[in-house]
Protein backbone atom coordinates (compact mmCIF):
# COMPACT_ATOMS: atom_id res chain seq x y z
CA UNK A 1 0.00 0.00 0.00
CA UNK A 2 1.15 3.34 -1.33
CA UNK A 3 2.84 6.16 1.58
CA UNK A 4 -0.05 8.98 2.36
CA UNK A 5 1.12 12.29 0.35
CA UNK A 6 -0.57 14.87 2.18
CA UNK A 7 -2.45 15.46 5.36
CA UNK A 8 -5.95 15.96 3.47
CA UNK A 9 -5.34 12.47 2.57
CA UNK A 10 -6.74 9.78 5.16
CA UNK A 11 -7.00 6.12 5.38
CA UNK A 12 -10.01 4.51 5.17
CA UNK A 13 -11.76 0.61 4.75
CA UNK A 14 -8.88 -0.40 7.35
CA UNK A 15 -11.68 -3.24 8.82
CA UNK A 16 -12.89 -3.96 5.29
CA UNK A 17 -10.27 -6.60 4.74
CA UNK A 18 -12.03 -9.39 1.88
CA UNK A 19 -9.84 -11.99 0.72
CA UNK A 20 -9.31 -12.26 -2.95
CA UNK A 21 -12.19 -14.85 -3.58
CA UNK A 22 -14.70 -13.31 -1.73
CA UNK A 23 -14.44 -9.53 -3.05
CA UNK A 24 -15.90 -9.83 -6.71
CA UNK A 25 -18.76 -12.02 -4.89
CA UNK A 26 -19.12 -9.42 -2.45
CA UNK A 27 -18.96 -6.71 -4.80
CA UNK A 28 -21.90 -7.88 -7.34
CA UNK A 29 -24.17 -8.53 -4.18
CA UNK A 30 -24.05 -4.55 -2.93
CA UNK A 31 -23.93 -3.96 -6.83
CA UNK A 32 -27.03 -5.79 -7.34
CA UNK A 33 -28.85 -4.33 -3.68
CA UNK A 34 -27.48 -0.54 -4.70
CA UNK A 35 -29.51 -0.87 -8.25
CA UNK A 36 -32.26 -2.51 -6.95
CA UNK A 37 -32.59 0.30 -3.89
CA UNK A 38 -32.46 3.04 -6.77
CA UNK A 39 -34.65 1.46 -8.90
CA UNK A 40 -37.26 1.13 -6.21
CA UNK A 41 -37.27 4.03 -4.90
CA UNK A 42 -36.86 6.20 -8.27
CA UNK A 43 -40.01 4.19 -9.60
CA UNK A 44 -41.75 4.72 -6.16
CA UNK A 45 -41.37 9.07 -6.56
CA UNK A 46 -42.18 8.58 -10.32
CA UNK A 47 -45.28 7.08 -9.66
CA UNK A 48 -46.61 9.06 -6.66
CA UNK A 49 -45.53 12.06 -8.57
CA UNK A 50 -47.46 10.95 -11.67
CA UNK A 51 -50.43 9.44 -10.43
CA UNK A 52 -52.78 12.15 -8.55
CA UNK A 53 -55.03 9.87 -6.42
CA UNK A 54 -51.67 8.69 -4.18
CA UNK A 55 -51.21 12.64 -3.76
CA UNK A 56 -52.00 11.49 0.20
CA UNK A 57 -50.54 12.20 3.00
CA UNK A 58 -49.36 9.19 3.57
CA UNK A 59 -48.04 8.45 0.04
CA UNK A 60 -46.10 11.72 -0.03
CA UNK A 61 -44.14 10.79 3.28
CA UNK A 62 -43.11 7.57 1.26
CA UNK A 63 -42.08 9.69 -1.30
CA UNK A 64 -39.93 11.38 1.44
CA UNK A 65 -38.55 8.19 2.66
CA UNK A 66 -37.60 7.10 -0.44
CA UNK A 67 -36.09 10.26 -1.47
CA UNK A 68 -33.84 9.96 1.84
CA UNK A 69 -33.22 6.15 0.81
CA UNK A 70 -31.59 7.44 -2.31
CA UNK A 71 -29.55 9.72 -0.89
CA UNK A 72 -28.35 7.63 2.20
CA UNK A 73 -27.72 4.46 -0.69
CA UNK A 74 -25.45 7.10 -3.18
CA UNK A 75 -23.45 8.28 -0.25
CA UNK A 76 -22.31 4.94 1.13
CA UNK A 77 -22.41 2.23 -1.94
CA UNK A 78 -20.82 3.46 -4.59
CA UNK A 79 -17.19 4.89 -3.03
CA UNK A 80 -17.49 1.45 -1.08
CA UNK A 81 -17.89 -0.34 -4.35
CA UNK A 82 -15.34 1.69 -6.05
CA UNK A 83 -13.10 0.73 -3.09
CA UNK A 84 -13.62 -2.54 -3.16
CA UNK A 85 -12.02 -3.57 -6.71
CA UNK A 86 -9.75 -0.84 -6.99
CA UNK A 87 -8.23 -1.48 -3.38
CA UNK A 88 -7.67 1.75 -2.26
CA UNK A 89 -8.01 3.16 0.78
CA UNK A 90 -7.79 6.49 0.86
CA UNK A 91 -10.52 9.38 0.89
CA UNK A 92 -9.68 13.15 1.11
CA UNK A 93 -10.62 14.47 4.40
CA UNK A 94 -13.05 17.06 2.45
CA UNK A 95 -14.98 13.98 0.73
CA UNK A 96 -14.58 12.02 4.21
CA UNK A 97 -16.86 15.23 6.14
CA UNK A 98 -18.95 15.00 3.12
CA UNK A 99 -19.97 11.68 3.56
CA UNK A 100 -20.15 11.57 7.27
CA UNK A 101 -22.47 14.89 7.00
CA UNK A 102 -25.16 13.02 4.43
CA UNK A 103 -24.42 9.66 6.07
CA UNK A 104 -25.70 11.51 9.44
CA UNK A 105 -28.47 13.43 7.77
CA UNK A 106 -29.98 10.05 6.34
CA UNK A 107 -29.93 8.61 9.60
CA UNK A 108 -31.85 11.59 11.13
CA UNK A 109 -34.23 12.13 8.76
CA UNK A 110 -35.38 8.37 8.40
CA UNK A 111 -35.99 9.00 12.29
CA UNK A 112 -37.84 12.19 11.69
CA UNK A 113 -39.52 11.18 8.68
CA UNK A 114 -41.19 7.79 10.27
CA UNK A 115 -42.42 10.32 13.52
CA UNK A 116 -44.35 12.16 11.14
CA UNK A 117 -45.82 8.81 9.33
CA UNK A 118 -46.57 7.08 13.17
CA UNK A 119 -48.68 10.76 13.39
CA UNK A 120 -50.42 10.89 10.08
CA UNK A 121 -51.62 6.90 10.96
CA UNK A 122 -52.76 8.55 14.27
CA UNK A 123 -54.81 11.28 13.48
CA UNK A 124 -56.35 8.79 10.05
CA UNK A 125 -57.18 5.98 12.80
CA UNK A 126 -57.83 7.80 15.46
CA UNK A 127 -59.44 11.36 14.15
CA UNK A 128 -60.78 9.59 11.01
CA UNK A 129 -63.46 12.40 10.59
CA UNK A 130 -61.11 14.92 11.09
CA UNK A 131 -58.22 13.40 8.94
CA UNK A 132 -58.61 15.66 6.12
CA UNK A 133 -58.75 18.90 7.77
CA UNK A 134 -56.07 18.26 10.06
CA UNK A 135 -53.22 16.36 7.36
CA UNK A 136 -53.93 18.89 4.57
CA UNK A 137 -51.06 19.27 1.68
CA UNK A 138 -49.98 22.49 3.67
CA UNK A 139 -49.87 20.58 6.56
CA UNK A 140 -47.59 17.53 5.07
CA UNK A 141 -45.16 20.25 3.11
CA UNK A 142 -44.51 22.21 6.79
CA UNK A 143 -44.10 18.59 8.24
CA UNK A 144 -41.96 17.23 5.52
CA UNK A 145 -39.89 20.61 5.23
CA UNK A 146 -39.33 20.65 9.19
CA UNK A 147 -38.26 16.93 9.37
CA UNK A 148 -35.58 17.51 6.81
CA UNK A 149 -34.72 20.69 8.49
CA UNK A 150 -33.94 19.82 11.99
CA UNK A 151 -32.32 16.86 10.40
CA UNK A 152 -29.59 19.04 8.65
CA UNK A 153 -29.27 21.65 11.69
CA UNK A 154 -29.04 19.06 14.30
CA UNK A 155 -26.12 17.22 11.66
CA UNK A 156 -24.30 20.68 10.89
CA UNK A 157 -23.76 21.24 14.47
CA UNK A 158 -22.88 17.70 15.31
CA UNK A 159 -20.62 17.73 11.90
CA UNK A 160 -19.36 20.98 12.63
CA UNK A 161 -17.98 20.49 15.89
CA UNK A 162 -16.04 17.25 15.19
CA UNK A 163 -14.74 19.73 11.79
CA UNK A 164 -12.88 22.35 14.73
CA UNK A 165 -10.63 19.98 16.39
CA UNK A 166 -7.26 19.34 14.96
CA UNK A 167 -6.03 15.80 13.60
CA UNK A 168 -3.31 13.61 15.35
CA UNK A 169 -4.14 10.62 12.90
CA UNK A 170 -4.90 9.72 9.27
CA UNK A 171 -6.66 6.42 9.99
CA UNK A 172 -9.90 6.44 10.05
CA UNK A 173 -10.97 3.17 11.72
CA UNK A 174 -14.07 2.05 10.05
CA UNK A 175 -14.86 1.26 6.14
CA UNK A 176 -17.13 4.69 5.82
CA UNK A 177 -16.93 7.95 7.08
CA UNK A 178 -19.48 9.35 9.57
CA UNK A 179 -19.60 11.82 12.78
CA UNK A 180 -18.09 9.26 15.29
CA UNK A 181 -15.15 8.93 12.68
CA UNK A 182 -14.50 12.46 12.26
CA UNK A 183 -13.97 13.04 16.05
CA UNK A 184 -11.65 10.18 16.74
CA UNK A 185 -8.72 11.65 14.00
CA UNK A 186 -8.09 14.14 17.01
CA UNK A 187 -6.31 13.98 19.95
CA UNK A 188 -7.77 17.06 21.27
CA UNK A 189 -10.54 16.98 24.85
CA UNK A 190 -14.08 16.21 22.47
CA UNK A 191 -16.27 16.69 26.02
CA UNK A 192 -18.15 18.98 24.02
CA UNK A 193 -18.68 16.32 21.40
CA UNK A 194 -19.64 13.86 23.29
CA UNK A 195 -21.89 15.73 25.53
CA UNK A 196 -23.16 17.16 22.24
CA UNK A 197 -23.83 14.03 20.62
CA UNK A 198 -25.95 12.86 23.73
CA UNK A 199 -28.22 15.81 23.04
CA UNK A 200 -28.49 14.71 19.49
CA UNK A 201 -29.34 10.60 20.51
CA UNK A 202 -31.61 12.06 23.27
CA UNK A 203 -33.76 14.50 20.59
CA UNK A 204 -33.52 11.88 17.81
CA UNK A 205 -33.55 8.32 19.06
CA UNK A 206 -35.52 8.59 22.24
CA UNK A 207 -38.15 11.42 21.47
CA UNK A 208 -38.65 9.43 18.51
CA UNK A 209 -39.25 6.41 20.46
CA UNK A 210 -41.25 7.87 22.92
CA UNK A 211 -43.64 9.79 20.13
CA UNK A 212 -43.83 6.41 17.86
CA UNK A 213 -45.04 4.21 21.63
CA UNK A 214 -47.33 6.77 22.28
CA UNK A 215 -49.08 6.88 19.03
CA UNK A 216 -49.02 3.29 19.12
CA UNK A 217 -50.84 2.26 22.24
CA UNK A 218 -53.09 5.39 21.53
CA UNK A 219 -54.16 3.28 18.26
CA UNK A 220 -54.32 0.20 20.24
CA UNK A 221 -56.26 1.49 22.66
CA UNK A 222 -59.24 3.08 20.19
CA UNK A 223 -58.98 -0.19 18.31
CA UNK A 224 -59.81 -2.27 21.74
CA UNK A 225 -62.26 -0.06 23.14
CA UNK A 226 -64.24 0.44 19.68
CA UNK A 227 -64.05 -3.82 18.91
CA UNK A 228 -64.57 -3.14 15.54
CA UNK A 229 -62.50 -6.01 13.36
CA UNK A 230 -63.14 -3.74 10.01
CA UNK A 231 -60.87 -0.82 11.99
CA UNK A 232 -58.54 -3.44 13.61
CA UNK A 233 -57.76 -5.03 10.05
CA UNK A 234 -56.72 -1.39 8.48
CA UNK A 235 -54.98 -0.59 11.76
CA UNK A 236 -52.62 -3.96 11.06
CA UNK A 237 -52.28 -3.29 7.42
CA UNK A 238 -51.97 0.65 7.77
CA UNK A 239 -49.10 0.58 10.81
CA UNK A 240 -47.40 -3.03 10.42
CA UNK A 241 -44.94 -2.17 7.78
CA UNK A 242 -44.38 1.56 9.46
CA UNK A 243 -44.08 -0.13 12.67
CA UNK A 244 -41.25 -2.93 11.28
CA UNK A 245 -39.08 -0.18 9.11
CA UNK A 246 -39.31 1.99 12.33
CA UNK A 247 -38.08 -0.86 14.55
CA UNK A 248 -35.28 -1.70 11.57
CA UNK A 249 -33.94 2.12 11.92
CA UNK A 250 -33.93 2.41 15.75
CA UNK A 251 -32.41 -0.74 15.99
CA UNK A 252 -29.78 0.08 13.82
CA UNK A 253 -29.10 3.22 15.15
CA UNK A 254 -28.71 1.59 18.55
CA UNK A 255 -26.14 -0.86 16.69
CA UNK A 256 -24.43 1.80 15.30
CA UNK A 257 -23.91 3.48 18.66
CA UNK A 258 -23.02 0.77 20.51
CA UNK A 259 -20.24 -0.04 18.00
CA UNK A 260 -18.56 3.07 18.29
CA UNK A 261 -18.86 3.45 22.05
CA UNK A 262 -17.68 -0.47 22.60
CA UNK A 263 -14.75 -0.77 19.42
CA UNK A 264 -12.78 -3.45 21.12
CA UNK A 265 -16.13 -5.69 20.67
CA UNK A 266 -16.35 -5.30 17.02
CA UNK A 267 -16.57 -8.51 14.97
Amino acid sequence: MENISSVSDILVLEELDLSESSTYPVFFTLLFVYIALIITNVCVVVIIIAERSLHEPMYLLFCNLSVNDILGSTILLPHLLYDMVSKNRFMSYNACVTQAFFTQTYGSASHTILIIMAIDRYVAICNPLRYSAIMTAKAVVTLSVSAWAVSVVLVGVLVSLSVRLSRCTSVVPNFYCDNASLFKLSCDDVSINNIYGLFYTVVLLSSSMGIVAVTYIRIAIICRTKKNAELNSKAIQTCASHLVLYLIMLLTGYIVIIMHRFPEHRI
